[in-house]
């Protein structure tokens, strides 16, 4: 995965504007259930789509055509902000929502999608590495690259929270770098640095 960049467009689009006949995806949607929806099958609403690649993999915000025309593909609407969603591979994506859940299963849904917003921040640094794999096998990094708690797969929300958090890198406002629980983790290190938000036993840190 290349560095990430993504733009906010406010005000007026500059992107292709969707066709009359689009579906702009949901969190939780399936690319099955939107052909269904729409009385289509799958095959057709892939044909409908010819840039997307991974059927399994869409995000919430993306524009999808129900009529034949195709739309742009790699867009997230938030709030009234139009952004670029965060490209990743298939693999990268697994390995984003395999590490939010084994990092914060039982937390907040909020907490789930910031977890994954740390991972992306540290892409964009410089000061790590400039892909998802690379920044969550970073020697030392993540606990469950340690104690192999990274393998287990993905759960429904921790997939919904990578999903957001890849189309809603760019506008968070979540600058956060690192991310502990002070309850079960003493860092001196990291109590020095600026706390950007708490969410559920998380504290996290600029």
């Amino acid at each position: 995965m290349k560095k990430l960049v993504a733009t906010s467009v406010l005000g007026v689009s500059m992107l292709v504007a969707t066709p009359a006949l689009g579906y702009e995806v949901k969190s939780g949607d399936t690319f099955g259930g939107i052909a269904s929806k729409n009385g289509l099958s799958q095959s057709q609403l892939a044909q409908m789509n010819p840039q997307i690649d991974n059927k399994e993999l869409i995000f919430p915000g993306q524009q999808l055509s129900i009529d034949g025309t195709q739309t742009e593909s790699n867009t997230a609407q938030v709030g009234g902000t139009q952004t670029e969603a965060v490209a990743a591979s298939t693999s990268e994506f697994d390995l984003l929502a395999r590490t939010i859940r084994a990092e914060a299963e039982g937390e907040p849904y909020a907490g789930q999608v910031a977890v994954g917003h740390v991972v992306l921040n540290r892409v964009d640094a410089g000061s790590h590495p400039n892909s998802i794999e690379g920044v969550i096998y970073e020697a030392g990094q993540f606990s469950p690259v340690i104690d192999g708690s990274i393998h287990a797969p993905a759960d429904a929300q921790s997939t919904r929270a990578a999903e957001e958090a890849l189309a809603t890198h760019a506008s968070s406002g979540n600058d956060a770098m690192f991310f502990y629980n002070p309850a079960i983790a003493t860092n001196n290190w990291l109590d020095s640095r600026s706390t950007t938000e708490t969410i559920g036993n998380h504290v996290f840190k600029q």
